[in-house]
C-alpha cells in the first residue's frame, strides 16, 4: 500500500476547511426557534448562537404580569438558542463524516 501523496492530503485538507467555511455562512443564516408559555412567547435564533427576535402574544403583554413575562422570554430564548445549538452540532457532524473517512485511510 502507497503512502499518500502530501500535496494530496494539502489540498483535501484545503477543500474541507472551505467547506466548512461555507457551511459556517449557511447556518448563519439560517434560524430556530423556541417558544414557551404554550406559544405565548416565541424566540428565533440564528445559527450563530444569536437572538434574532422575540414574539409575545399580545393578551400576554395585557396580563401586567411581569415577572411570569420575564421568565417566559428567558425559556423561549433558552430554548431557541438550545434548538439552534442542536441544528449547528447535526451540520457539523454532517460535514465531518467525509473528514472521519479520510482519516480511516490511513
Amino acid at each position: 500500500m502507497s503512502q499518500p501523496d502530501m500535496s494530496e492530503l494539502l489540498k483535501r485538507a484545503q477543500e474541507m476547511q472551505e467547506r466548512m467555511a461555507e457551511l459556517q455562512r449557511d447556518l448563519a443564516r439560517r434560524t430556530a426557534e423556541g417558544s414557551s408559555g404554550g406559544g405565548m412567547v416565541t424566540a428565533v435564533a440564528t445559527g450563530e448562537l444569536r437572538i434574532l427576535e422575540i414574539r409575545i402574544e399580545p393578551e400576554l403583554i395585557s396580563s401586567g404580569d411581569q415577572a411570569m413575562l420575564q421568565d417566559l422570554i428567558a425559556a423561549a430564548a433558552n430554548a431557541a438558542l438550545a434548538n439552534a445549538q442542536r441544528m449547528v452540532q447535526e451540520e457539523m457532524q454532517k460535514a465531518a463524516g467525509p473528514l472521519q473517512m479520510l482519516q480511516g485511510q490511513g
